[in-house]
């Protein structure tokens, strides 16, 4: 019964788009297949697979086709970050936040996005704090080829994790990614405190020098 499970997780999770995107309600798309395999969960929780993807599903399972959780959010057309560099104050805290190594950079020094990895979770935008992140609309369909490189990337970070903190890939553990021993001015809350507050001042003031048009 259990390889039965294990088999049919691995399935439910191939249909899945490998966004990572945590809309669904769980931490990445593995989880929310296990849930589905394991506890029956709804299989219309996954915006980025739309309909198709809740028909796969329902194949697949032997749930009904239902419409999409309104919860969960809408289908829309792929998009991807960008982030206006000008801007960056190169806190990592993007770099952090994305489950798929697809940003770029280093403390105090701006970020650049790696477009083509860029799963459109978005979820680097919440803990910008110079909201110097957009979502574009990416011109491209998610494609099978780009949700199974997408599964790489997270399943090669998510060990990453594992290996130098010794965290699983929960969101938790997500905010460890490529953090090293000491970050931010190390884990000092106060001194973490006192140079974010730093790179937001240099941030405003190059702000305020540019002209307005």
């Amino acid at each position: 019964m259990t390889n039965h499970i294990s088999v049919l997780t691995e399935r439910i999770n191939a249909l899945l788009p490998q966004t990572q995107c945590t809309r669904c309600g769980y931490d990445a798309c593995l989880p929310y297949a296990e849930a589905i395999a394991q506890k029956d969960e709804a299989i219309n929780r996954c915006p980025p697979g739309g309909e198709e993807g809740i028909q796969q599903l329902a194949a697949l399972t032997g749930q009904a086709v239902q419409a999409l959780n309104p919860e969960c959010g809408t289908h829309e057309a792929p998009t991807v970050a960008w982030i206006d560099e000008k801007h960056c104050i190169g806190c990592t805290l993007c770099i952090q936040a994305c489950p798929v190594d697809a940003i770029l950079g280093a403390n105090k020094r701006m970020h650049t996005v790696i477009s083509d990895r860029c799963t459109g979770c978005d979820l680097c935008l919440a803990p910008c704090p110079v909201d110097c992140i957009t979502m574009l609309p990416a011109n491209r369909e998610w494609t099978p080829e780009l949700a199974t490189a997408a599964k790489k990337h997270y399943e090669a970070r998510s060990q990453r994790l594992q290996h130098k903190h010794d965290e699983s890939g929960s969101m938790a553990s997500r905010l460890l990614a490529n953090k090293p021993k000491v970050a931010l001015e190390a884990d000092d809350p106060e001194r973490r405190k006192a140079s974010i507050a730093q790179a937001l001042a240099q941030a405003r003031a190059r702000r305020a020098q540019q002209p307005t048009s």
